[in-house]
């Protein structure tokens, strides 16, 4: 089953997206704020530009290996265009945020948002500094749950809060 658009559904509307995502001043109260396409907080903001369907009826799983390909080359298509803008992206690996990559945890430092949010959602994400704004932007594919859809998600963030 192809994908259904959540909130875009061109690469001109995810543009448009991002691009405002970019611009809107972040919240000052702390927990999420809903936004137009998706929700943020102190110093972050996430929108989801792409959606698939769920997949709690899924009849076999190339259904849902198709819908994470969909995606997939969405995603890469519109990275090709952002890397005109920016240049080529840099990857951050989200999962050392799930503070697993020590067993024991000790002495886990609080992840700033959106990677706190990301890190469950995704193992990676595309990044770029986005010039004159103090801000990075990113991208990714990211699924709650198995049984859940697929999301191209594209995340601003304050430039001090990820890791380079």
């Amino acid at each position: 089953m192809p994908i259904q658009p959540r909130s875009a559904s061109s690469a001109e509307e995810q543009l448009s997206i991002i691009d405002a995502l970019i611009a809107l001043p972040f919240p000052d109260q702390e927990g999420r704020s809903k936004t137009q396409q998706g929700w943020g907080g102190p110093g972050y903001h996430i929108a989801v530009l792409r959606e698939s369907q769920d997949f709690w009826n899924a009849p076999d799983p190339e259904t849902v290996t198709a819908a994470e390909e969909e995606l997939e080359a969405d995603l890469s298509a519109l990275v090709a265009v952002l890397a005109g803008r920016w240049g080529g992206p840099a990857v951050v690996d989200l999962r050392p945020c799930l503070g697993l990559h020590d067993p024991d945890c000790p002495g886990i430092e609080e992840v700033p948002e959106p990677l706190d949010s990301l890190c469950n959602l995704a193992g990676s994400m595309q990044t770029w500094q986005v010039p004159s704004t103090g801000r990075w932007f990113g991208l990714t594919i990211g699924q709650v749950d198995r049984e859940l859809p697929f999301e191209m998600l594209a995340a601003v963030g304050e430039a001090s809060t990820l890791p380079m």
